[in-house]
């Protein structure tokens, strides 16, 4: 299934997509995942936000976090995708999407992602590069990657 692929700024969220994405991650990285953690970090106002849509439901979310907010570099996160719609290339075209985006907005800026360690060699087959050592974020092992 082909998703329709779209951005949105903060300022232009209708509330209904909001609500969405805010749910969606919710559900994963809350209920799914049994990880009691703030989701809701005070960063999404100056991030982009990718909607993946399958009619009008929303089956995956990326969040683009600008360079110097988190990191120097750009960064790249929250990407969830609905549990019925893994396994289709979701989480890859969502990837590559972010990083065109990442490329325009922020030319010859290095990209950053805080990666559940298990997930590496699917980041690294996308060019990211570990660069840390595994460490524990909210109680999961993560390890940070870029790619320059």
């Amino acid at each position: 299934m082909t998703l329709e692929w779209r951005w949105y700024e903060w300022q232009e969220l209708p509330p209904d997509v909001l609500h969405a994405f805010l749910k969606l991650r919710s559900d994963i990285f809350v209920v799914e995942q049994n990880c009691v953690f703030s989701d809701m970090d005070g960063r999404d106002p100056a991030c982009t936000h990718l909607c993946g849509f399958a009619g009008n439901e929303l089956v995956a979310y990326l969040r683009l976090v600008p360079p110097g907010l988190k990191s120097p570099e750009a960064a790249l996160g929250r990407l969830v995708v609905l549990k019925t719609q893994r396994g289709h290339g979701h989480s890859r075209r969502a990837i590559e999407i972010g990083l065109a985006r990442c490329a325009e907005r922020h030319p010859g800026v290095a990209v950053r992602i805080q990666a559940q360690a298990h997930l590496a060699p699917f980041y690294q087959s996308l060019g990211f590069v570990t660069h840390s050592a595994e460490y524990l974020e909210d109680g999961i092992p993560h390890v940070d990657m870029l790619r320059n």
